[in-house]
């Protein structure tokens, strides 16, 4: 039975316990989560009312946004919260349903990123069949897959953690509720659960980068046989896709795949990729893809010109 044990709640360290350095970060914090929610939103708006960013990876884009606004809402505002509040606390039953959507929405995010990956393989390397294979009804199918994907690796992580007994310890040293950080606080031997969380999000992560690589080097080599003109748009469009991967991957990476044991750097690296990432990926996209900015600027001329009548 789940948490038979006498521990009703959490309590997190945070990321700082200077009052003056948490004040700091209240203001960041909160400017920067702003920043995802607003950016984010606007990629989602600029992609449903643009005609001209009808293709698949357009639309794969919008999901992504809003998969980040998501992901980013399942820590940030308890961490801005807690960032002004003297004693950092959470109930048990908090914790278990924030590890849940974390896990959610950062399994959709990997998998909507491999459907990316496969969707430039597709324009890039079968051009002439790309409208056929990547249709409306298959896109659908593909993002279903990432959710359902997303929920059945979150229900997998919830499941180990809980059934695990907490009776007595119970300070995170962490600013949200993960697996890894929890592992250190019960009260069993929890080597064979942390051997299948590893398993778990970390191999998932790790496969995922594999075919994220495997398909880009296929591009790549692929992108020999085309013009110089060609190269330049694909390697635009596969660049920023690229650089998304490669600041969300790399610190899963780092977080779960090893022992289950939590590093002073873990939060920082968190902070990494439920915050800044989120935060750039509007900047990466809309700057690096003449479509997108030219169709947000129409939807800012459209919007002023309803502000004014």
């Amino acid at each position: 039975m789940a948490n038979t044990y006498n521990v009703t709640e959490f309590i997190f360290l945070g990321l700082s316990p200077n009052q003056e350095v948490q004040k700091v970060c209240f203001v960041i914090f909160l400017l920067l989560y702003v920043a995802i929610v607003l950016g984010n939103s606007l990629i989602v708006l600029t992609v449903v009312t643009s005609r001209s960013l009808g293709s698949p990876m357009y639309f794969f884009l919008s999901y992504l946004s809003f998969v980040e606004i998501c992901y980013s809402s399942a820590t940030a505002p308890k961490l801005i919260s807690d960032l002004l509040a003297e004693r950092k606390t959470i109930p048990w039953w908090g914790c278990m349903t924030q590890i849940f959507f974390v896990h959610f929405f950062g399994g959709i995010e990997m998998f909507i990123l491999t459907v990316m990956a496969y969707d430039r393989y597709v324009a890039i390397c079968k051009p002439l069949n790309y409208t056929t294979i990547m249709n409306r009804q298959v896109c659908m199918v593909l993002v279903g897959m990432a959710w359902v994907g997303g929920f059945v690796h979150s229900l997998s992580q919830i499941l180990l953690i809980f059934q695990l007994p907490f009776c007595g310890p119970n300070v995170i040293d962490h600013y949200f509720c993960d697996v890894l950080p929890l592992l250190q606080l019960a009260c069993s031997d929890t080597l064979l659960i942390g051997l299948l969380i590893v398993a778990n999000g970390g191999t998932l992560s790790v496969i995922s980068f594999v075919v994220l690589l495997v398909s880009y080097v296929v591009i790549l080599l692929h992108l020999r046989t085309r013009s110089s003109e060609g190269r330049r748009k694909a390697l635009s469009t596969c660049g920023s896709h690229i650089t998304v991967v490669m600041l969300f991957f790399v610190p899963c990476v780092f977080i779960y795949l090893r022992p289950s044991t939590t590093l002073p750097a873990d939060k920082m690296v968190a902070v990494f990729y439920t915050v800044v990432t989120p935060l750039l990926n509007p900047v990466i996209y809309s700057l690096r893809n003449a479509e997108v900015k030219k169709a947000m600027k129409r939807l800012w001329t459209r919007t002023m010109k309803l502000g004014g009548t």
